[in-house]
């Protein structure tokens, strides 16, 4: 399972991008820039929960 170690990072990458389509959405004075800005945050949420859950996994296969 050593590819969970890197699916993480697929999630700050979809941060990203919607970072940027929310602030290009923003100069073109769209109404839907903050659901961009959501959808970014809930993957950088999402960053920071798989990395936890990766270090968890880690641990129980260390102590087994």
């Amino acid at each position: 399972m050593g590819y969970l170690k890197y699916t993480q990072y697929i999630y700050i990458a979809f941060a990203v991008y919607f970072i940027y389509d929310g602030f290009t959405k923003l100069n073109e004075e769209n109404d839907t820039a903050a659901l961009s800005f959501i959808i970014a945050g809930m993957a950088i949420f999402m960053f920071f929960f798989r990395r936890r859950f990766v270090k968890k996994f880690e641990d129980k296969n260390k102590k087994q």
